[in-house]
């Protein structure tokens, strides 16, 4: 997987316009394009992409921890923001980008540090204007549900390019 280190290594506005968000997500899988530069951060990877499904694979490390030394709720919510955005992405047009309008997570419980999980996001509904998805942080060894969420993108169209 590619990462980005700087502004000069993300992929250009008008070569992102020129494919579906299918097509870039699937080049980012491939290392055609760069990934998200805060997946480096957080120690999180793309692992799988299809149409209206991302996942996202990874393990908490020590550098995400909160003053008690369990893993900050903030690690549970960037990951799976990262998971359903990127699947309404997949369903993005060419000419068009999207973000993220709000999210919900639902911690159901703590993710011990070092553990592999897989954090997958489904689209439930993509339209001209909004995505929505939900998503789920599960143990990539025993299948355990550490996490639910809830998203909706706003889809804009980009003229004048």
């Amino acid at each position: 997987m590619s990462i980005a280190r700087g502004p000069a290594d993300l992929l250009p506005m008008s070569e992102l316009l020129a494919m579906s968000g299918l097509e870039f997500m699937l080049g980012m899988l491939e290392g055609r394009h760069p990934g998200p530069p805060i997946a480096r951060t957080m120690g999180y990877r793309l692992h799988q992409v299809e149409a209206g499904r991302a996942v996202f694979r990874g393990a908490p490390g020590f550098g995400v921890t909160n003053p008690m030394g369990t893993v900050h709720g903030g690690w549970y919510g960037t990951l799976l923001d990262s998971a359903m955005a990127c699947a309404v992405m997949t369903s993005v047009p060419r000419g068009s980008v999207y973000t993220t309008l709000e999210y919900k997570i639902n911690i159901l419980r703590p993710i011990p540090l070092g553990v592999e999980i897989d954090c997958i996001g489904q689209t439930d509904h993509v339209g001209r204007s909004t995505g929505v998805a939900h998503g789920e942080i599960r143990g990539t060894a025993d299948g355990r549900l550490y996490a639910t969420g809830s998203t909706t993108c706003i889809i804009m169209e980009i003229t004048g390019r």
